[in-house]
């Protein structure tokens, strides 16, 4: 499969600060790809070098085969670019902004862009300093997708949409991907990548940890379980439960913390035997999933 992007030992530092070090990396023609990583992790630096807005220190990053560094101005032609920041002229309206990036490509389906806009639920005639954050995110979507590029790179996309624009844009993302489109996105919200992303890469400290599918980042997901007594109770009692993990007892004495991949109905009969008073589940975020990755990794 022909690679949309690549890198090789991709490295930008900044004197003797941290940037992105040795990242190596193929994004296929087609795919959905997500970048993962906490905020300052690296992803908005591995971005820039691929739109050719930072100079690498070391060896190279290629779009479509083309250097982008060396050819930004021709990439730029081909993509849809979604800053981590969407701002402009503050005076323009969004009319105005979408107009003239329009002229600036050069090949914009008006009814297209018409839809987007109705799509997103933007008003074009207000001036870009009175949209909130969630229409000027509006504003960098449409003008990312409106000349239906081969690639879309998109940082943090869905900062400041609320839930119903969220479900717009995937799909719009659905839709782009049906005709053949490349995405490449950042974010540090996993349910957002389990939802769009077919693989995704890891990074960590400027470095890329891991690139894997999302069904095997899904494997080291596990529920965090609260479950209140009204005695203290004893963290041996799930021990020998299948994918109880780490069994914490909590500082007010009669509540243990449990961390469980897979099925909890075991959990749930021994607290009913022990007559739990509460019982509280939730995902673990997005710091607890890394850091367990990185435990098993450096094991």
């Amino acid at each position: 499969m022909a690679a949309m992007i690549a890198t090789e030992g991709l490295t930008k530092r900044y004197g003797a600060a941290r940037g992105i070090e040795a990242v190596t990396l193929e994004v296929h023609e087609g795919e959905i790809f997500g970048f993962l990583g906490p905020n300052g992790a690296g992803k908005t630096t591995t971005i820039r070098l691929l739109m050719g807005m930072l100079r690498p220190t070391a060896v190279r990053a290629a779009i479509a085969g083309r250097d982008c560094w060396a050819e930004s101005t021709a990439i730029k032609r081909g993509v849809g670019y979604l800053p981590g920041e969407f701002t402009f002229d503050p005076g323009l309206t969004g009319a105005q902004i979408l107009t003239y990036l329009g002229n600036l490509r050069g090949s914009v389906d008006g009814v297209y862009l018409r839809r987007l806009i109705g799509l997103l639920g933007l008003d074009p005639s207000k001036r870009f300093r009175e949209y909130s954050r969630g229409n000027k995110q509006k504003v960098g979507l449409i003008q990312a997708l409106m000349h239906r590029p081969a690639l879309l790179i998109l940082d943090e996309p869905t900062g400041g949409l609320d839930p119903l624009n969220q479900q717009t844009f995937q799909a719009l993302l659905a839709e782009a991907h049906a005709g053949g489109a490349t995405i490449f996105l950042s974010s540090h919200i996993l349910p957002e990548v389990e939802q769009i992303c077919q693989r995704v890469g890891i990074v960590r400290d400027g470095q890329l940890v891991a690139v894997d599918t999302v069904a095997a980042l899904k494997g080291l997901k596990r529920q965090v379980v609260e479950i209140t007594f009204p005695t203290p109770p004893a963290p041996g009692w799930f021990a020998a439960v299948p994918g109880v993990g780490e069994v914490t007892p909590l500082a007010d004495g009669v509540t243990l913390r449990l961390g469980v991949q897979g099925d909890l109905r075991e959990v749930l009969r021994i607290a009913a035997d022990h007559d739990a008073r509460t019982l509280a589940t939730r995902e673990p975020s997005l710091e607890e999933i890394f850091l367990r990755y990185y435990a098993q990794d450096a094991a």
